[in-house]
């Protein structure tokens, strides 16, 4: 049991990762000079991974409770499937909202009273 926990802790770390990829890729992905590109590119994965650290990690500096972490964690990795639809990569947006759906069904509902 645990080898499994600790395999559904590494997929939603991945799955963490691949929506600041997806942030990243939307925001170079804009119609918009240099300036706003990187901007964005670069600027939302980074307020984003800032935004999990603060309340959402597991040692948050400011933890929110679960029923907030999960809509919260819900909400960045729907903003994570839109940046890959609206950037022309609707089948990717797919699998990962698929994954993301299994993965937070994993984390939560077979998690047993423990904070992940």
């Amino acid at each position: 049991m645990i080898a499994f926990q600790y395999t559904v802790f590494i997929i939603f770390f991945l799955m963490e990762l691949c929506a600041l990829a997806a942030f990243s890729y939307w925001g170079f992905q804009i119609e918009r000079g240099w300036v706003v590109k990187i901007f964005l590119g670069i600027g939302v994965p980074l307020f984003v991974a800032i935004f999990w650290g603060t309340f959402l990690a597991p040692k948050a500096s400011f933890p929110v409770p679960t029923y907030a972490r999960i809509l919260l964690q819900l909400l960045i990795f729907t903003l994570a499937c839109v940046a890959l639809y609206v950037s022309n990569k609707g089948k990717l947006a797919i699998i990962f909202g698929t994954v993301v759906v299994i993965e937070m069904i994993l984390m939560y509902f077979l998690d047993k009273g423990e904070t992940f």
